[in-house]
């Protein structure tokens, strides 16, 4: 068995941490080239201990130089690299075969294109690569003649539930439905939403995930921003997409054909499944997560979303129906009100507003290239933080 290296963009979050996980029960099947993330130089050092990775690569600078002294004063034969050419450096490496692409947020747009430009397999954790970038991303992938494997939940599981041959989708597919748990909130009056701390928030049911996706978990934006990457990554019309509420979290997502058969993928809640999938595709390793216990499976219950507890999830179609990079803008604009929730103390319910202000304010001009998408990511920035401002003080 030939030895797979691997760059993990993203290491010390969720994602980042729960691929080493697998990778470690696999030591003879993976071998790490370069490890990334931004700030959190204890959490790096501690993996560069256990997988003696080549590089280690910081965002920014000062957690570089701090880790540079670290890794040096141990001993450690790890080079460590700083910012976002860095970053690409390690993702579209000769050396690299995987790239693990777990950055949140737009930031992890360029290693993301850099590793599909170079052909290699990505197994795509940012949700907003793809939200960003649209069709521009899919053409690299396609030009780079890599593989594009979806992680999330709900991505793996439409993947794996669809025909291997992508070139029968169209015609066999009548729609796909993504499951969604419905978050800390999904029977919670919608008059008490601005109420809602910071913590609560991030008490998702029955994921363990990051503070920012959390918070879009619960407002159902990661949703909408699934819908958006749903639509480039399956070549699906917006409205051959739809989200149902499955609080259980057991079915993951689901493609419904033609004959209106309907095919599904199960699973524990644990993203070791879908990590462990994309890294031995098209086999299947261990992945250490736990098995299904039908038996002990009372109900699996459906419902629809309510918009008006989750008034972001119909922006998902607005953006799609809009000019090219109003994607991009809505992206922008959640990512601002989410941290300005909860670092700043913006209230809950005004996630949304900023998201729907900053869509109506910015009127994307641009033509798919990543410097117009950057600025224009720039743009929706600014006018986000203007909202924001009018309820943080």
């Amino acid at each position: 068995m030939n030895t797979i290296t691997l760059t993990v963009l993203g290491s010390t979050g969720s994602i980042g941490s729960n691929t080493l996980d697998v990778v470690s029960r696999h030591p003879e099947r993976f071998r790490i080239f370069a490890l990334t993330a931004s700030s959190q130089v204890e959490a790096m050092l501690d993996q560069c201990r256990a997988f003696a990775p080549r590089y280690a690569v910081m965002s920014r600078p000062d957690a570089a130089q701090a880790l540079a002294q670290r890794v040096k004063a141990e001993g450690l034969a790890v080079e460590v690299l700083a910012g976002e050419e860095a970053l690409c450096e390690v993702s579209a490496h000769a050396d690299v075969q995987v790239v693990m692409a777990a950055i949140v947020g737009a930031a992890g747009l360029a290693p993301s294109l850099a590793a599909a430009r170079a052909g290699k397999r990505l197994l795509l954790a940012n949700k907003e690569a793809i939200v960003v970038g649209g069709s521009m991303f899919m053409q690299a992938v396609r030009e780079g003649g890599g593989v594009l494997l979806p992680i999330d939940s709900e991505h793996s599981a439409v993947f794996q539930s669809l025909p291997e041959d992508p070139s029968t989708w169209s015609h066999r597919v009548n729609k796909i439905i993504l499951t969604a748990s419905g978050g800390p909130f999904r029977t919670r009056d919608p008059k008490t939403l601005s109420q809602v701390t910071p913590q609560e928030a991030c008490a998702h049911p029955n994921w363990s995930m990051g503070r920012k996706i959390s918070v879009d978990s619960a407002t159902m934006m990661n949703k909408a921003l699934e819908v958006i990457e749903a639509h480039h990554l399956f070549a699906l019309a917006p409205e051959q997409i739809e989200v149902v509420i499955h609080p259980q979290s057991v079915i993951h997502s689901m493609v419904e054909f033609r004959d209106r058969s309907v095919v599904a993928q199960l699973g524990t809640p644990d993203m070791r499944v879908p990590i462990a999938y994309g890294l031995s595709w098209p086999e299947r390793i261990e992945s250490g997560a736990q098995g299904l216990d039908f038996p002990t499976l009372k109900a699996l219950t459906f419902e629809s979303p309510n918009p008006e507890r989750f008034p972001g999830l119909g922006l998902a179609w607005q953006a799609l129906a809009g000019p090219l990079g109003t994607t991009a803008v809505l992206n922008a604009a959640n990512e601002v009100a989410v941290a300005a929730f909860l670092d700043r103390g913006m209230r809950f319910d005004r996630i949304h507003a900023v998201n729907e202000q900053t869509l109506a304010a910015v009127l994307p001009k641009v033509t798919g290239g990543v410097d117009e998408l950057m600025a224009l990511d720039a743009d929706a920035r600014r006018v986000a933080e203007s909202c924001v401002s009018q309820w943080v003080r």
